[in-house]
């Protein structure tokens, strides 16, 4: 694939950034079903939210562009094709992972609209609606902004100059994949969609990553390119399950049990299956602490935020309190990873448990250094649940770097869940 030909011929023609409905992450779909079964009445409303200030993307970003964009993801739908891998497909070692009431929805379903606005340097970038819809416009929202800001910086390069930047760019990833070669019992997937360089480029990565790493790769998280690669759609649940359930709580009582009904849920949908427990949206200590007796047996635990040696080593701490051996749980680390951090985490956790790497951004998005100004660096851009049926969602995370939510809030789910004082991490990307 000559990436740099096909970027600089975007000058003349468009080339639509999300190609399909199924050009999105898997856990997306996954908890969409869940979402359908479970509360498909409610109604949520999703913000952009740019972590990275200092990126001007309105100043960037051609507003008729990007509504361009927008508009043509408004008018995809599932080919029958795509249909019939999510139908027939194995996943995680289970046919018909999706049920038929979910796919006869989802065969029909259209985007609903979206609310853009620009505010100074930035767009304010909105969806509302029920649940199970609005919430499958956050990958390809994201994919679109990530990917105009990158073609915004490319747009006055030559084509040499865009070939030796892939080419130079090309080689980081290789030379990354050789280090990656090294760790013994390595396990890890790609996970970068949501701040992708661009389409183009993860799927590159997710080829580099086949062929640099033989079955130590397991999958991609992006659910077309597995399809089109033949290789494993990964992924379980995000931090919107609980931030929507909490926010549906009458009161302190049930926002307390909020998380667990949402596992409670998701067990129920999946028949003891993808049991993998994202502990921290309100806070990892606390969630295992308080934790029913039913979850001591899930195979595993994501860790996303916050420190992730103190995060591992709480998990294996929990395990041992309730008698399960630790060396049959799985940790999967998915935050600001690179190739130095994963080398570390497996060094620490190997023979421990069985260590799992979710690689995003610094995967399919490390462009550091390779232009003037460093003006392709990765940056944090997120698009977040911020009410349900009219109420505040609120996130605490093991960072308060990436806390979200009125103060009141705040201050309030931080009382119920007895998050006291907490470190500050740099949000990488």
């Amino acid at each position: 694939m000559d990436i740099a030909t096909r970027v600089y011929n975007h000058k003349w023609k468009i080339d639509p950034i999300v190609r399909s409905l199924i050009d999105t992450d898997f856990y997306k779909l996954l908890m969409c079903q869940s979402v359908f079964r479970n509360r498909p009445n409610t109604r949520v409303r999703f913000s952009l939210i740019n972590r990275s200030a200092h990126v001007p993307l309105a100043r960037l970003i051609d507003e008729e562009e990007l509504r361009e964009q927008l508009d043509h993801i408004r008018s995809l739908s599932l080919s029958r094709g795509e249909s019939t891998w999510l139908r027939g497909n194995m996943f995680y070692g289970k046919r018909q992972m999706f049920r038929s009431d979910f796919m006869e929805w989802f065969e029909t379903l259209r985007l609903p609209p979206y609310e853009l606005e620009r505010k100074g340097d930035q767009y304010e970038l909105s969806f509302e609606g029920t649940w199970p819809e609005v919430m499958l416009w956050e990958i390809p929202a994201l994919a679109v902004l990530m990917e105009l800001r990158s073609r915004a910086v490319l747009n006055d390069m030559g084509r040499f100059e865009l070939q030796v930047l892939y080419a130079r760019a090309m080689t980081r990833v290789w030379e990354k994949i050789e280090r990656l070669r090294g760790i013994e019992g390595l396990s890890i997937a790609d996970f970068g969609t949501r701040r992708r360089h661009s389409h183009l480029w993860q799927d590159w990565c997710v080829q580099a990553m086949m062929e640099g790493l033989g079955d130590r790769f397991t999958g991609t998280s992006n659910c077309l390119i597995a399809k089109r690669r033949e290789v494993e759609a990964i992924g379980t649940n995000a931090h919107e399950l609980p931030m929507v359930y909490a926010a549906l709580a009458e009161d302190d009582e049930s926002l307390s049990q909020a998380p667990y009904d949402v596992l409670s849920d998701w067990h129920a949908e999946h028949d003891g299956n993808l049991r993998i427990i994202l502990p921290d949206t309100y806070g990892t200590q606390g969630f295992l602490d308080r934790a029913p007796d039913w979850l001591a047996g899930w195979t595993g635990i994501r860790i996303d935020s916050g420190d992730p040696v103190t995060a591992g080593e709480i998990a294996l701490d929990w395990w041992d309190r309730i008698g399960e051996d630790p060396r049959e749980k799985r940790i999967i680390f998915s935050d600001g990873l690179d190739v130095a951090k994963i080398e570390e985490l497996q060094t620490r956790f190997a023979g421990r448990c069985n260590v799992s790497f979710g690689w995003g951004t610094l995967l399919t998005n490390d462009f550091r250094g390779l232009v003037p100004d460093d003006r392709l660096a990765p940056f944090s851009l997120v698009c977040k649940a911020v009410s349900a049926n009219g109420r505040p969602t609120v996130k605490l995370s093991d960072n308060p770097e990436k806390a979200m939510g009125p103060a009141n809030q705040v201050e309030r789910y931080k009382r119920v869940f007895g998050v006291g004082d907490q470190q500050r991490y740099e949000v990488v990307v």
